[in-house]
């Protein structure tokens, strides 16, 4: 994942409510799939693989089990991270497996994160007011308000 990727998602976790939240998990998972088939050395490969599997465990863990569809997730979840056991002989086609379970799910979370009213998770984070800026020969990132008080409030 690149680091302008890495800086799409953080900014937009910081402004998530819980369903967008669960979307950029998927987003990110997907992502790291894509990473893994594309990697051309198996440390890159490896590297991809574990952190998909820390996406899964994250969408597993986040279950609400007090809900009906939580069981059937958590089923697609647990069969995801076996399939993800490939890590030990570089199979790719599981990979592919994997994109076949996360993918339609993503895209029914996609489809009623609107419909969850809540505001951000995160409270107290950094406001971004301008994006990028054109300087001579290269593009500025500039952020308003970075004082101290940022982040999430305990």
């Amino acid at each position: 994942m690149t680091k302008e990727c890495k800086q799409q998602f953080t900014l937009r976790i910081t402004q998530a409510n819980a369903t967008q939240l669960v979307v950029i998990l998927y987003e990110m998972t997907l992502q790291y799939l894509a990473d893994a088939e594309q990697a051309a050395e198996d440390a890159q490969f490896l590297e991809a693989v574990r952190k998909t599997r820390g996406c899964i465990n994250e969408l597993l863990n986040s279950l609400h089990r007090e809900y009906s569809p939580a069981a059937e997730l958590s089923r697609l979840y647990l069969y995801c991270i076996r399939r993800l056991a490939c890590e030990a002989k570089a199979d790719r086609t599981a990979l592919q497996d994997i994109r076949k379970v996360i993918a339609p799910l993503c895209d029914a979370y996609r489809q009623i994160q609107d419909q969850n009213p809540s505001g951000p998770v995160m409270n107290n984070s950094q406001t971004v007011y301008a994006g990028l800026t054109y300087g001579r020969n290269q593009l500025t990132e500039n952020m308003a308000d970075q004082g101290s008080n940022r982040g999430m409030l305990v």
